[in-house]
């Protein structure tokens, strides 16, 4: 297949290119990166240099400026919205002026569309509760379904909390374990839904071959923990020394709103749609993907 891909240089595009080289798959990839070609990989700096006459047999939408990188100014929120439905619009800009349209479009979201829920369980039909995160991938997703309206098949990404080394969240959630330190967000109660990257990988790969499905994708690990129960994982991986939960207060005052959204809130999801295609996750559990990762 020729696949065009929006973020191939990320976290999770980086490794999804390479399993979809070792695929034998065309890839042309959007990036800022000076990058020189390959015989099987092209990259360019903007849409236009795709022509109305290519070929482009599936679109994989991973671009966005991270939530978690720094406070949410209104000035970054306004980047994270932009770096997210500018590229998605120009995506759907290119389908439009292609004169052989894509297969599929494979277009990321993320959980935090569900909102705050507590402990309730939630699959795609999950309802929605108000904040930034909710509104930032309800219009993200509206705006990928268009490409519907065009014949393409469309299949939303909502994305988990991501593990593996090398960058992404977990960096960060490991960092005082090194330092012998077990700790916790808040009062440890709410959940965190994660999922391994090789997963993710998989599920793409796996949402990009299966010509029936369509619609919203929960890609995240079956079976969920509390943020004190990933702390307790952690030290049956890591020798720790102290345990103690980082107070909310603090965590509002070092990143505002982001703090409660992100870090204090959480939600309960389970794969439903994955799993009902016959998807079969090769880290379940999180122990298994910690010793896998560390």
């Amino acid at each position: 297949m020729q696949i065009l891909i929006t973020g191939g240089t990320g976290f999770i595009g980086g490794p999804l290119c390479e399993a979809l080289l070792r695929e034998g798959h065309q890839l042309t990839l959007l990036t800022r990166q000076s990058l020189a070609d390959t015989p099987d990989c092209r990259y360019i700096a903007g849409l236009e240099a795709i022509d109305a006459a290519e070929r482009v047999d599936a679109v994989i939408n991973l671009a966005g400026a991270s939530l978690a990188e720094r406070r949410w100014t209104p000035a970054y929120k306004r980047e994270i919205l932009a770096s997210r439905l500018d590229t998605t619009r120009a995506v759907l800009q290119l389908l439009q002026r292609l004169e052989h349209k894509p297969q599929v479009l494979l277009s990321a979201s993320a959980i935090g569309y569900y909102g705050h829920h507590g402990d309730e369980e939630l699959d795609e039909a999950g309802s929605t509760t108000p904040g930034f995160a909710q509104d930032l991938c309800q219009q993200w997703e509206q705006l990928a379904l268009t490409a519907g309206e065009l014949g393409v098949r469309v299949c939303l990404l909502r994305l988990g909390v991501v593990l593996d080394s090398g960058g992404g969240a977990f960096t960060q959630m490991a960092r005082p374990f090194s330092f012998g330190v077990a700790n916790w967000l808040g009062s440890g109660s709410q959940w965190l839904s994660w999922v391994h990257r090789r997963d993710v990988v998989r599920a793409i790969q796996f949402l990009l071959h299966g010509t029936d499905m369509e619609g919203p994708f929960n890609i995240t690990a079956p079976q969920a923990v509390t943020s004190r129960g990933f702390s307790d994982a952690m030290k049956r991986h890591k020798r720790t020394l102290l345990s103690a939960p980082v107070p909310a207060p603090m965590l509002r005052l070092m990143v505002g709103e982001m703090a409660q959204e992100l870090l204090l809130n959480g939600q309960r999801v389970v794969p439903a749609a994955l799993q009902r295609a016959g998807f079969s996750f090769e880290f379940p559990d999180l122990d298994a993907a910690l010793a896998d990762i560390l």
